[in-house]
């Protein structure tokens, strides 16, 4: 059901008027076929499609208004353009005012917007409070200069990070995918989307692209039925069911042998019957085009008919398939109009739920108080700090002593602070950046006693083979007490013509290893070799194969890509001016052919494993594992117990947490559970709670997680999840390959009532 003023814009709407609210071009010249009609891509051609006169088919309608195209803008400028724009749309026949979409992925795309960790970085907080705190903080900047829309928020686990744009996503487990896509729509949207605090978002890519055929974006995705059920749904449940989201945008990936712009069953099927989805789904960049690619469609105009029968209501790059060709499906009575009113009714009721026709405008002055303002560049600096993982460190090399030494900072990124930004920034656009950036160098040298020495080295490029810098690296390390070596990967701009200088990680760059790109790992042994202990920092944005520097290093920090404020953060870190608090949310193999290493597998790889079996070159398991991370002192857990709570929880878990070191940390104890015998075959553990405590030296706390009822349910062949009776094992731990306190759980039902019964249990891996 829709409002009666929804009823009687459609009523009074031209069909003409009607596409134009189905195309919301993004605004910049990328990936057109040659002859295709340009989109807007300056300020005038932008107020004319508003107008509804750039296109001879189109009338007034929103866009994908990308504020490169405002580069170098402040926030009034910013807002006084979109306003011009609104005002624009408001002179128009029917007034309808325009839509504005822009990216959100860890921060707000626009000139001088605040830029914080991005997906792994911000899935290894474990911190689902401070997610929602970022995202309200990008929802508010947004908002503030009039984009309504928040894109590319990729909410799917992330399955093969030879994807390059696994940087975007948080986890690969869905447990912890569900958490955080819940607490990303409610920070962003709050409880009132007309709120100038709030803005939609665009959850991505429905359902799934994170495992494409050879790791490649737009590849198919070879998913049984129980694993889209099981892996990939669970976040878009909490997203949409629960959380509302505004948006979703459909995935380039076929699945199932058809592209999903032009399934039926999982845009109007899954998403809207059974996932009770009532906002807007847009398409992916080009996304029409996967249809004719894929050989399904001849053409640009039947690829319209097949999205617009499927449930793709808008497009955002300006392909043919929603211009002229879909005005002709309708006059030649090949698609019958009631299909675009479908659509047009859902843009509609969005911008009535943003309260557009009411107030459509913004306060310039409110948006240069808010973009990128300092209590958002603290938040960014918090969760930045949050966010990195102590992977190792032996004999306590970590934290550094500020007074008296000597440092060698050394690396393709301990001084280039760009690469720690993540893509769909301004930088990744290739344009500059109105921030205050914090390379690692920076952040060790403001931290460094006024005593110590910090020596700088490059060494080596990202990529490339060049080792003229060895030298230099080498002899400055031998001449220090400690070598903070920074590797890992580049973002680049949208590949500029030096090779060595394109991305290594970010949209379209896809690898076929996960190893350090160039010759870094050369560089970190060379270094090692001088006898000078060695700390290796990573700024990367996938998980990347070191095996043979985790050999070496003294200590290795997961840095991530850890945003604007991200060498302050590191040095925090390494100086132990903040305790590390960071955990993996994603597993690192040992080598890309251990693919796929994510730790909830099935019960075949556990009985290998049992069997001490492994491949004929390396061991089966991953280098680090889900949920790993070390603190700057000692924890130990104890005392499980079980109690029903009611509906909401189901199960409660407590346990005693005590810090039995000497220094203050953060614990972060991960509750999983392991169906013993089901009537399917059973993943080795999942993840089902988690909880996250400051505590000083000695401090012990009770805690309690509450389990919910999937849990414990095994996928039933009707899509339902039931708890089928029989034996569990809840396990307390540090990570997902240890098990510190278990119970055996027996499930017992009558009728639909379930009772659970426990009795101590020794480990279980």
């Amino acid at each position: 059901m829709h409002s009666r003023r929804i009823e009687q814009l459609l009523e009074s709407m031209s069909l003409d008027e009607k596409l134009g609210q189905l195309n919301m071009p993004l605004s910049i010249e990328v990936g057109a076929e040659p002859g295709a009609p340009l989109p807007p891509a300056d300020a005038d051609e932008i107020e004319a499609f508003a107008r509804g006169e750039f296109h001879p088919d189109l009338g007034p309608g929103g866009g994908f208004f990308q504020l490169s195209n405002l580069a170098g803008a402040t926030a009034e400028t910013q807002a006084r353009f979109f306003n011009e724009l609104q005002a624009v749309a408001a002179r128009t026949r029917l007034g309808v005012p325009v839509l504005q979409i822009a990216e959100g992925t860890h921060g707000f795309s626009a000139p001088g917007a605040t830029i914080f960790p991005e997906g792994p970085a911000l899935g290894s907080s474990w911190n689902p409070a401070l997610v929602r705190e970022v995202y309200a903080a990008v929802a508010r900047e947004a908002r503030s200069v009039g984009v309504h829309v928040l894109c590319t928020l990729v909410i799917e686990p992330t399955r093969d990070p030879r994807l390059g744009r696994s940087c975007e996503g948080y986890t690969e487990d869905p447990y912890l995918a569900s958490v955080y896509a819940a607490a990303i729509v409610a920070g962003a949207q709050g409880d009132d989307l007309s709120d100038p605090e709030s803005a939609g978002v665009v959850l991505c890519h429905f359902p799934g692209q994170s495992q494409p055929e050879s790791g490649l974006e737009r590849g198919a995705m070879h998913i049984s039925e129980r694993q889209l059920r099981s892996v990939f749904l669970p976040p878009w449940e909490r997203g949409l069911r629960e959380g509302k989201a505004l948006s979703v945008m459909a995935t380039y990936a076929a699945i199932d042998g058809m592209p999903t712009h032009g399934s039926t069953a999982l845009l109007t099927d899954l998403l809207r019957e059974e996932l009770a989805f009532e906002g807007i789904v847009l398409s992916e960049g080009y996304g029409f085009k996967t249809l004719v690619y894929e050989g399904v469609a001849a053409d640009q105009k039947e690829a319209g008919r097949l999205a617009i029968t499927a449930g793709v209501d808008v497009n955002i790059t300006y392909e043919e398939a929603y211009l002229s060709p879909l005005k002709r499906l309708v006059l030649e009575g090949a698609i019958d109009e009631t299909l675009i009113d479908r659509a047009v009714s859902r843009v509609l009721s969005v911008k009535e739920r943003l309260g557009l026709f009411e107030n459509a405008t913004v306060d310039p002055e409110r948006a240069r108080a808010v973009l990128g303002c300092e209590a958002h560049a603290d938040l960014a600096l918090r969760a930045a700090r949050e966010s990195i993982v102590l992977l190792r460190n032996r004999d306590g090399v970590l934290p550094l002593d500020r007074d008296g030494l000597r440092i060698a900072v050394i690396g393709p990124n301990a001084d280039n602070a760009l690469n720690q930004l993540g893509d769909y920034t301004m930088a990744w656009q290739g344009l500059p950046i109105d921030r205050q950036l914090v390379s690692v160098l920076e952040g060790i040298r403001s931290q460094a006693a006024p005593g110590a020495e910090v020596v700088y080295a490059r060494g080596c490029a990202i990529t490339g083979d060049d080792r003229s810098g060895f030298a230099e690296a080498v002899a400055a390390a031998r001449e220090a007490d400690v070598a903070v070596v920074v590797v890992g990967e580049q973002i680049g701009g949208p590949f500029p013509d030096d090779p060595a200088m394109w991305p290594t990680v970010g949209e379209g760059a896809d690898v076929a290893d996960l190893d350090l790109s160039g010759v870094q790992e050369e560089l970190v042994l060379a270094v090692h070799e001088t006898g000078t202990p060695v700390v290796v920092v990573l700024v990367n944005g996938r998980p990347l194969s070191i095996p043979r520097i985790d050999e070496t290093a003294a200590a290795i920090v997961e840095a991530w890509l850890p945003g604007e404020a991200g060498g302050r953060a590191v040095a925090d870190i390494l100086f132990g001016s903040h305790e590390p608090m960071g955990r993996m949310s994603l597993s690192v193999p040992r080598h890309a052919g251990q693919l796929p290493v994510h730790y909830n597998h099935d019960a075949a790889k556990t009985f290998q494993s049992e069997l001490a079996q492994r491949y004929v070159d390396m061991p089966y398991t991953p280098l680090y594992v889900f949920g790993e991370g070390l603190a700057y002192t000692e924890f130990s857990l104890e005392g499980l117990t079980l109690a029903a709570v009611g509906d909401d929880a189901f199960l409660a878990v407590s346990f005693t947490v005590t810090n039995t070191g000497s220094r203050a940390g953060h614990a972060v104890p991960q509750i999983y559970v392991r169906d013993l015998v089901s009537s399917s075959v059973p993943l080795s553990r999942e993840l089902a709670g988690f909880a996250s405590v400051l505590l000083a030296p000695g401090e012990s706390r009770l805690l309690t997680v509450g389990l919910d009822e999937r849990a414990f349910a095994t996928l039933q062949p009707d899509g339902s999840w039931v708890v089928e009776p029989g034996e569990f094992i809840v396990m307390a731990c540090w990570s997902s390959a240890e098990t510190v306190v278990s119970l055996r759980v027996s499930a017992e039902l009558s009728g639909e009532i379930v009772t659970f019964s426990t009795s101590e249990c020794g480990s279980v891996s």
